[in-house]
């Protein structure tokens, strides 16, 4: 027994739905927390998803695109950038070092700063190219060993470095515990952001977005509740 592939116009058509009921989930959200929708950024995270989805998710009218990796992002994006000049790429994976350039030459915001060197790294590629992303600093609001993010009590010395280094550092992003609870994560987010005077916020995934809502967020990373399952693995996360 043979099975078809799947039709490229229902695929298509699912992708829109999907991009709408999220849309939809958020607004309700946003409602319900007393806060305007359009204070809340949908970020579509497309790392490893078919360029039929990607496509899919353009022609919807979506322009903000999360991707976990340099390399496959500049694969993805290289030629549609020309094509839309409205598309905003966020860098929501961790970063080395000797990726820092690739990564400001193509992002215009990395949510993945966590550590010292790679501050350094990105304010001299900055300097270099005269081309300066926006940036977020991953705090580890779990403590988790394996997750990247710097921790929360090293966070107020990362923050002065960023600002010193002329990083055009305007919020924090975290990844909460799978086994944890998201609303304490997010809370802690928050009132670390608030501390250190930065207004951006991403939280919340396609399990826990209208939680993040509630706490705050500003930026919303949504993958499987708009593409369905990814085709391959996540990269582990490194400190």
């Amino acid at each position: 027994m043979t099975t078809s592939s799947p039709d490229p116009q229902a695929a298509s058509s699912a992708v829109a739905e999907r991009l709408e009921t999220v849309r939809r989930r958020i607004g309700r959200a946003c409602r319900m927390a007393g806060r305007d929708p359009a204070g809340v950024v949908l970020t579509a995270v497309s790392k490893t998803q078919p360029d039929a989805a990607i496509e899919a998710a353009l022609a919807a009218g979506q322009r903000v695109f999360g991707e976990n990796r340099v390399q496959e992002a500049q694969t993805r994006w290289a030629v549609r950038r020309a094509a839309f000049p409205d598309l905003e790429l966020r860098l929501i994976g961790p970063l080395q070092t000797n990726k820092a350039a690739d990564a400001v030459a193509l992002f215009e915001v990395i949510e993945t700063l966590d550590r010292p060197k790679l501050a350094e790294a990105l304010a001299a590629a900055a300097e270099k190219m005269g081309r300066s992303p926006r940036v977020l600093i991953q705090v580890n609001t779990g403590a988790e060993p394996q997750k990247a993010g710097v921790l929360p009590q090293d966070l107020p010395d990362l923050v002065g470095q960023a600002r010193g280094l002329g990083l055009r550092l305007e919020g924090l992003m975290c990844i909460p515990p799978v086994d944890e609870a998201a609303g304490p994560h997010f809370a802690l987010l928050r009132k670390l952001a608030r501390r250190h005077g930065l207004e951006v916020l991403s939280m919340g995934m396609s399990g826990d977005y209208e939680t993040a809502i509630r706490f705050g967020a500003t930026h919303v990373r949504v993958g499987s509740a708009l593409f369905g399952e990814r085709n391959a693995p996540a990269a582990p996360f490194r400190g």
